[in-house]
């Protein structure tokens, strides 16, 4: 960005509360002027969410779009797209145990469940040219948002893996997960931003926050490939709860954790 941004905007977007108002004010100069900067600065103000204002956000350094009333990526989900990387890297291998050689005509399937924007779809895409993505998202705009950042023919609107066209049955290598896991006690503690900006359904995790990661591993074993691998995005406070689904499903489970991201993820497989 050529110019810095009015000191003014970045003292109206401080005194609202924004930590990073200086970076934010730049990023809202750059695509807007007059009126229009005006009324993205307001808003800002107010209490909408960065990314819907921009139209994006950037997950694993690649840029997605985001559209209002969309659950918004998270930096710390980086985490889950590393790790789903590294595993299909090690997949292509010819050297990995258990693993396609290079070149063996086979692509490898990921399934972001749960996808909201598709961002964590589009980054492992970016990170493993070649592989076949598909994602489902239960919120009608959740889909057409990811339509805009992933094949439109291989993201379905539905619930969990009742979307998941059948013959993925048994050849999903990586099934990449962020459920909503904030107990629904904790909602009203949250930013704003999120509270009052985002779905309840992508936030809202049941009494424990830990419903649908027990939903996502009940339906895991019948989608995954040998060695494949469902990767769950959870807490600190709730990893242990995450990894119980998982054994209770009869899955292997690790909890794995990235402090430089603040991020906790469950990664598990079939026995």
């Amino acid at each position: 960005m050529s110019a810095e941004p009015d000191p003014r905007l970045v003292g109206r977007l401080r005194a609202a509360g924004c930590v990073f108002a200086e970076e934010e004010a730049a990023l809202l100069t750059a695509g807007a002027a007059g009126a229009e900067l005006e009324s993205l600065v307001s808003r800002r103000a107010m209490g909408e969410p960065l990314e819907h204002l921009l139209g994006w956000a950037e997950l694993a350094g690649v840029r997605v779009t985001v559209t209002p009333g969309v659950f918004v990526p998270r930096r710390r989900t980086e985490l889950l797209v590393r790790l789903a990387v590294a595993i299909l890297r090690r997949r292509k291998h010819p050297s990995a145990p258990g693993g396609r050689a290079a070149g063996g005509g086979l692509s490898p399937v990921v399934v972001d469940l749960c996808c909201g924007s598709g961002a964590i779809g589009a980054a492992v895409a970016a990170g493993c040219p070649g592989a076949e993505v598909y994602a489902t998202d239960v919120d009608p705009r959740a889909a057409a948002c990811a339509r805009r950042n992933l094949p439109p023919d291989r993201v379905f609107e539905g619930d969990l893996y009742d979307a998941l066209p059948v013959d993925l049955v048994g050849r999903v290598d990586v099934l990449v997960v962020n459920a909503p896991y904030v107990p629904t006690d904790a909602i009203a503690t949250m930013p704003p931003e999120a509270r009052d900006h985002e779905p309840r359904l992508a936030l809202d995790g049941g009494d424990d926050g830990v419903d649908l990661h027990r939903r996502v591993a009940e339906g895991a074993g019948r989608w995954l490939a040998p060695a494949g691998r469902l990767l769950i995005e959870s807490s600190g406070a709730q990893s242990a709860l995450t990894a119980a689904a998982c054994h209770t499903e009869g899955l292997d489970a690790e909890v794995v954790t990235a402090d430089d991201l603040g991020a906790t993820a469950v990664v598990a497989r079939c026995p």
